[in-house]
């Protein structure tokens, strides 16, 4: 499998604070990589050494194949969004793209013009940076990491502050640079939904550490609904479910089953129960959502 972004224990220490603490991550080509964590979990410390604007304290960090100090001269190949984008408020869209044009050594004529098309801000004219909304710099900052037309772009938090037009129109443009371009996409956020509608792979960072790495199927798999039993009597209502059918289950602590997939009938369940002599305090089907399960994943 060919992965853009491979890292080995990666590690970046300041003081005796571990900001990143043996990482090992692996984002693949062509791929939208939701990297998810609360704030000041280590996401943008990773994504700095990702980028080259960070030196690593320990580790391996492999880019394009490449590790060591080979993987250094692969950096020109990444457009980066960190933090605030760097935009000159006086100046138009088009004068801040042109600049960071001049800086890669990119002369070719009606290029700021597309990229400006790229990310819908075609007719944003004359008008001065300092007057957009916030959406539209982010948009633009978008744009200024889309020069040069990277292979992996790196996003930190890109729909912080947006309203839900501008979060839809930021999930539809890196829809689109993944499908048109092939692009492979790193995109960190501490909102797991907007992350679902985009991502396929998950990456969940907490304190430092790494905690868990998964498709979106396999969140799926972890996220669907599922039928919970309230009882006292655990050790009873263990044969009677197995009795049933019902095989996928799983007893949670004392008091509490969760049986995942379809229950035909939860009131033939729970008659069954009573037959055997087990007193059901509670019987529901619960959701899971997304959020649920990434509390709970990171919860202290």
């Amino acid at each position: 499998m060919e992965y853009v972004v491979d890292t080995r224990e990666l590690t970046k220490q300041f003081g005796k604070v571990k900001a990143v603490d043996n990482v090992s991550l692996h984002i693949k080509k062509g791929e939208i990589y939701g990297f998810i964590g609360r704030n000041g979990a280590g996401k943008t410390t990773f994504m700095k050494m990702i980028s080259g604007l960070s030196t690593p304290t320990s580790g391996e960090l492999t880019l394009f194949g490449a590790s060591g100090r080979e993987a250094a001269k692969y950096h020109n190949r990444i457009g980066n969004l960190i933090e605030q984008p760097g935009l000159y408020g006086g100046m138009t869209a088009k004068d801040n793209l042109h600049l960071k044009c001049l800086a890669l050594g990119i002369h070719k004529k009606g290029y700021e013009d597309s990229m400006l098309e790229t990310v819908g801000l075609e007719n944003a004219g004359k008008k001065k940076v300092k007057q957009f909304s916030l959406g539209m710099k982010q948009r633009l900052g978008i744009a200024m990491a889309l020069v040069g037309r990277p292979d992996l772009l790196i996003l930190d938090e890109p729909v912080n502050g947006l309203d839900p037009q501008g979060i839809a129109e930021i999930r539809e443009l890196l829809t689109r640079l993944k499908k048109e371009k092939n692009m492979t996409i790193l995109i960190s956020s501490h909102i797991l939904e907007e992350l679902y509608k985009v991502a396929d792979t998950f990456g969940i960072i907490h304190r430092g550490v790494l905690i868990q790495e998964l498709t979106k199927e396999e969140l799926d798999e972890k996220c669907n609904d599922y039928t919970e039993i309230k009882t006292k009597d655990v050790e009873t209502a263990c044969p009677v479910i197995e009795q049933m059918g019902y095989h996928d289950y799983q007893v949670i602590d004392t008091e509490s089953i969760h049986i995942y997939g379809v229950v035909t009938s939860l009131g033939e369940l729970n008659m069954e129960l009573a037959k055997a002599g087990c007193m059901v305090e509670s019987l529901q089907v619960v959701q899971d959502k997304l959020e649920d399960y990434f509390l709970n994943l990171t919860n202290d």
